[in-house]
């Protein structure tokens, strides 16, 4: 389990987190989204130990990461810079991720040749992004992580490769109980892979939940009524968001989708409807409240 508590780090007098509170839950998949400069990878530089907080706590089951090797020894990364020698191939950082992963898998790596069809003498700076990417899963996948952190981790892939390297990953999570931090802006991908989900905003984390719990926590509800006007609303009702199409208005609320329909049913609506949310309407809805709407811009 990954904990992270009150983590705070500054950087020439700005907070890229401040107080952040993070829990990951052993062999999860969880998707961390957030805008341009929430501190998302400023915290999973934290995660991986590159980073030491200013104050607050990183734990992974129990024990600090900074300056503990036993415990990066159970981490694989693969940042969005991801770093390799300048005159080095595939199987020369091969030979140096085995020199401080203890678990590193030669086997593994014969045996994913067959996914990752790359010429492993070929230096990696003459490969494009797509492949660089591709040689990166692959050595993570050898060291055989407990734990695998990922910033931005399909950008420049393919749609073929992509599925394949989740397919990957997933199966890593089945058979292996492999613990999964992504940070992405691809929701709609997210959504299909992640068990639980972060938003993050300004330095720390507004929510987290399991993706089940946050779609169920935010609802969609579309009703009309017999004037045009919307009635006044019961105090308890959170409302994000409120749109009005002739007399159809609707409502982004916080709250179940049947105790919602409830509460809005003695206001006597000519219909009303809940309609699923997907992960990407719900990070635009809770971040509505940060100033983080769309705006019309007149030019």
């Amino acid at each position: 389990m990954i904990e992270v508590r009150g983590l705070k780090k500054t950087f020439d007098g700005f907070a890229a987190l401040d107080g952040a509170d993070l829990s990951v839950p052993r062999g999860a998949v969880y998707g961390l989204v957030g805008p341009n400069g929430a501190g998302k990878t400023t915290l999973l530089r934290h995660l991986t130990g590159v980073y030491r907080q200013d104050e607050g706590s990183v734990r992974f089951d129990g024990e600090e990461v900074w300056e503990n090797a036993g415990v990066k020894a159970r981490i694989a990364s693969i940042p969005d810079d991801w770093f390799y020698f300048m005159q080095a191939g595939l199987r020369d950082m091969m030979r140096f991720y085995r020199g401080f992963y203890p678990n590193f898998n030669l086997e593994r790596y014969e045996k994913l040749k067959e996914v990752f069809a790359l010429d492993e003498t070929r230096p990696l700076r003459r490969m494009s992004k797509g492949q660089q990417k591709q040689a990166a899963f692959w050595l993570a996948m050898c060291t055989m992580p407990d734990y695998l952190i990922l910033d931005e981790p399909v950008d420049g892939l393919d749609p073929v490769m992509r599925r394949q390297v989740w397919s990957l990953i997933l199966q890593d999570v089945a058979e292996r109980g492999t613990t999964v931090l992504v940070s992405s802006h691809n929701l709609r991908e997210l959504e299909d892979v992640c068990d639980h989900v972060g938003v993050m905003s300004r330095g720390k984390l507004l929510l987290e939940h399991s993706l089940s719990e946050l779609q169920d926590y935010t609802v969609k509800l579309q009703l009309a009524f017999e004037g045009a006007e919307l009635p006044a609303l019961p105090q308890e009702i959170k409302v994000l968001h409120h749109a009005q199409t002739g007399r159809v208005h609707t409502l982004i609320c916080r709250g179940s989708a049947e105790e919602l329909e409830q509460q809005l049913a003695a206001l006597h609506p000519i219909f009303i409807d809940a309609v699923p949310l997907s992960l990407e309407e719900i990070f635009i809805y809770e971040l509505g409240g940060e100033d983080y709407a769309i705006r019309d811009i007149v030019l």
